[in-house]
């Protein structure tokens, strides 16, 4: 980051018009516009840095690291969007199965012989709490 930095500072800097001059009482001062008469303009050439073998070596192993930390970062919130659209799938579920069951109708289920086996309002009472304790414990 700081490298794109500096190269997006050296065109402006190669830009930059310098002035060096000396005051009567002899010292000498550089600016970006001339103060004194006789003050001339010198060419300042951007310094390159280089780094020795160690210096680049870390830098490229943090990086790394950042990288990966940034992938796993990635990753965890992929695994949370996904649980979370799982959990919204299954309250959703829950929550339409709790909707079928309204007050006051009688329910069945099909006996492998083609019969119809009602449920009892005991056992609608306990499937619609069951449906409701669900919904609270996982749809909160």
């Amino acid at each position: 980051m700081r490298l794109l930095y500096c190269l997006l500072l050296l065109p402006g800097l190669a830009a930059a018009e310098i002035y060096r001059w000396v005051d009567g009482e002899g010292r000498v001062h550089f600016g970006q516009r001339p103060a004194a008469p006789g003050a001339e303009q010198i060419e300042v050439k951007p310094q390159v840095v280089e780094r020795d073998p160690a210096t680049r070596e870390r830098l490229e192993r943090s990086e790394r690291f950042y990288d990966a930390r940034r992938q796993e970062q990635a990753q965890a919130a992929a695994a949370a969007a996904e649980r979370r659209a799982k959990r919204d799938q299954e309250c959703g579920e829950l929550r339409r199965r709790l909707a079928q069951i309204p007050e006051g109708r009688r329910y069945y289920r099909s006996e492998a012989n083609g019969e119809r086996s009602y449920y009892s309002d005991e056992q609608l009472d306990a499937a619609r709490r069951q449906l409701r304790d669900q919904v609270a414990e996982r749809c909160t």
